[in-house]
């Protein structure tokens, strides 16, 4: 169930979306929650850093990880601007997050509910809560417009 503060930790991957943005990345934009306090953030980097695993949720899951010293993010909510491709939806079964929230979907790579649906796969060992469309008309907005931009 989407709550205030969902939509407020939303905001905040919004504004790292922003910062994407700005570094002439795809702006999505991600932050980790563990007991209300954000614990790792990130936003899209591939082309700036040349990696390819750089999505902004993998950048959040670093940082969690680094902050809490362990690479099992357990009770943990990952917010997202845009529905996690494959590799940013297994990255999350992986680490064990609880919960994610996202944005936008994504119905050319989402990994959670659009193509494929990593985060609730019956065959993995953990399997996340999730809700969608939180702030989905704002974040689908920006990434709209970045890519209007750019045609």
């Amino acid at each position: 169930m989407v709550s205030e503060v969902d939509v407020a930790f939303m905001e905040r991957a919004m504004e790292l979306a922003r910062e994407a943005e700005r570094a002439n990345e795809v702006p999505v934009g991600a932050v980790v929650v563990k007991d209300g306090v954000i614990v790792g953030e990130g936003w899209n980097r591939p082309i700036g850093s040349n990696d390819p695993t750089a999505h902004a949720e993998i950048v959040a899951l670093r940082a969690a990880a680094q902050h809490l010293k362990t690479y099992r993010l357990l009770d943990t909510t990952l917010y997202v601007t845009l529905e996690p491709c494959a590799m940013c939806a297994g990255a999350m079964v992986h680490a064990r997050v609880k919960r994610l929230v996202f944005g936008a979907t994504d119905p050319r790579a989402g990994a959670s509910g659009s193509i494929f649906n990593i985060t609730q796969h019956a065959a993995l060992n953990h399997r996340l809560e999730c809700e969608s469309g939180v702030q989905a008309e704002a974040c689908s907005a920006m990434l709209k417009a970045f890519f209007v931009a750019r045609r």
